[in-house]
């Protein structure tokens, strides 16, 4: 038995792309990492605008939950602290590279989750 609504992430680590949405949108999907909410007003229409507006919102979440979190831990979270806001920077770069090359790529571990939809 095989299920067509598979979620394309599972079957793939990149979705599709239009060459001319990406090219069009590069600066603003590789903008989306560091002010996410600027896809949403600039380029509401472009899959590939939006979808890394999403990415930047899930590292946003993160690094704010980590910071939340850990940050009220005493020692053992103030050690751990800077080692998550290292994997999350990490993350932003990773995003950034794959916007700069016009990829759908989604992030290691939180690239699976969908918070903005694309049109």
């Amino acid at each position: 038995m095989s299920s067509q609504s598979e979620d394309p992430y599972q079957t793939s680590n990149q979705l599709t792309v239009d060459p001319a949405d990406a090219a069009e949108n590069k600066v603003i999907g590789i903008v989306a990492y560091i002010i996410f909410f600027l896809p949403l007003i600039v380029a509401k229409q472009s899959r590939f605008a939006m979808y890394h507006a999403n990415q930047g919102l899930l590292l946003l979440i993160v690094c704010l939950a980590c910071n939340i979190v850990l940050g009220a831990i005493p020692i053992i979270g103030w050690i751990l602290l800077p080692i998550a806001n290292l994997g999350t920077l990490v993350l932003t770069i990773l995003g950034i590279i794959n916007a700069a090359n016009g990829q759908l790529k989604p992030l290691p571990l939180i690239g699976k989750y969908t918070l903005i939809k694309t049109p």
